[in-house]
């Protein structure tokens, strides 16, 4: 008994010095923590604080008529509507194409302190939605380039850092957030500008995007560009979509080099025809024409306003993605075969591909 009493003794006494320890010891834990918190941190605002003299934003100036002035004098008013970013310090700006899809329309582009710079020059990429704005850089400067990153690098679960004009009010507004994914498939458009492009080889990601951020920058946690924030799905939350930067860099190496950019164009803006609406107005299925840009292609070839394009190259066009894919796949000078549905009759008309024109 007294063996088995001492046993218990010591036993009891041992586990009571470990907890004595145990509360006495530091805890290294929180500390570690916490600095590796203030090192991501600190990541962030560092890449932040590198990007933001490079983030501009791009409005569109119009001329409106006040309904309620007995006068009806029009008075320009400016509007914020999208973001950009300097790749070069000979003014050459990223955005997005649908920013700066209007033609009829002057775009400014205003720096983060306030300071406008006069458009020269858009280029829109057909087959991308990316466009390249050129501006006049005073000699003085006012703006610095951005660096350019590896999208091949790019890693699921990687921070990311969304820059841009949130809803076109709020400047310089940034967002974080992960990769989520990579490769994704987004088909975009706009039915009021008569565009739709299948876009291939997106980063996804959660960090905010929304419309004022188009055209922004996506950054890596070492400031650099990773991709060009694009796109947002309808009725979901913290989904967006970024054109990895290395699609981007071939495009503004020939910019910089020839002051525009060899694509080719048909030279028209269409909506899509769906099936049921087809049927519904004894039409066939295909593109309907809205535009045809004067002295393009298209025109050249005889299309005209409110013609139906139901074949391309002999195939239906029978998905949204039809015509863009036909003309990506071709080239400046490839002749291009047209079905055309025109007042109920069928003409078959050729159009040559162009080089795209610059503004």
């Amino acid at each position: 008994m007294n063996n088995r009493s001492t046993v218990i003794t010591i036993a009891v006494g041992i586990i009571i010095a470990v907890a004595l320890y145990q509360a006495k010891a530091p805890s290294h834990k929180p500390a570690e923590e916490t600095k590796t918190i203030v090192k991501e941190e600190n990541a962030v605002i560092s890449a932040v604080e590198k990007a933001s003299p490079t983030v501009v934003a791009i409005g569109v100036s119009r001329r409106v008529i006040n309904p309620f002035d007995p006068f009806a004098i029009p008075k320009r008013e400016d509007a914020t509507i999208g973001t950009g970013f300097l790749v070069s310090e000979r003014g050459v700006i990223v955005t997005n194409k649908h920013v700066v899809a209007d033609r009829k329309v002057k775009y400014t582009v205003v720096g983060k302190d306030g300071q406008k710079f006069e458009v020269r020059k858009i280029y829109r990429d057909p087959t991308l939605d990316l466009a390249i704005v050129q501006v006049d850089i005073p000699l003085t400067g006012g703006l610095k380039a951005l660096e350019l990153g590896d999208s091949s690098k790019i890693k699921i679960g990687q921070t990311v850092i969304a820059v841009g004009n949130a809803l076109g009010r709020f400047t310089n507004t940034v967002t974080t957030g992960v990769v989520s994914g990579l490769g994704r498939k987004v088909e975009v458009g706009s039915p009021y500008e008569g565009f739709f492009e299948s876009l291939d080889d997106l980063i996804q990601t959660d960090a905010a995007i929304n419309p004022g951020n188009s055209g922004g920058p996506l950054l890596n946690s070492a400031g650099q560009v990773i991709g060009v924030n694009v796109a947002t799905t309808e009725g979901a939350q913290n989904i967006g979509f970024a054109i990895p930067i290395n699609s981007v860099k071939a495009l503004v190496s020939e910019f910089e080099k020839k002051g525009t950019i060899s694509r080719p164009f048909l030279g028209i803006r269409y909506r899509f025809i769906t099936k049921d609406v087809a049927i519904l107005n004894e039409v066939p299925q295909g593109v309907y024409v809205q535009e045809v840009v004067e002295d393009g292609p298209a025109e050249k070839s005889g299309v005209r306003q409110g013609d139906i394009i139901a074949k391309i190259n002999g195939q239906n066009v029978d998905s949204e993605s039809k015509i863009p894919e036909a003309i990506k796949s071709g080239s400046i000078g490839k002749k291009i075969d047209l079905e055309i549905w025109r007042d109920g009759k069928t003409l078959k008309l050729t159009a040559s591909l162009e080089e795209t024109p610059a503004e």
